[in-house]
């Protein structure tokens, strides 16, 4: 009776035999009804918290600087 003990770590059987039966296999994983939000969406809530972030335009995106987008450039690609 005392090696039980020993191996079980001192928990009552009964613990054990609750998690015995439990298999943590995809499906179970699927239906937890909870879910945490990822580490830039937790800290994207927490600085537009602190200050709202200011409204963007759709696709606002600039070209990058420098040669890529030159006159200069377009010009010789055209030459070929």
């Amino acid at each position: 009776m005392a090696d039980d003990n020993a191996v079980s770590g001192g928990r009552g059987r009964a613990e054990g035999e609750v998690w015995d039966g439990l298999v943590l296999d995809e499906e179970f994983i699927r239906a937890a009804e909870t879910s945490e939000p990822s580490a830039r969406a937790r800290m994207l809530a927490a600085r537009w918290r602190a200050e709202e972030p200011e409204p963007q335009p759709w696709r606002s995106d600039e070209p990058p600087a420098g040669w890529f987008f030159s006159k200069a450039r377009r010009r010789r690609w055209r030459r070929r």
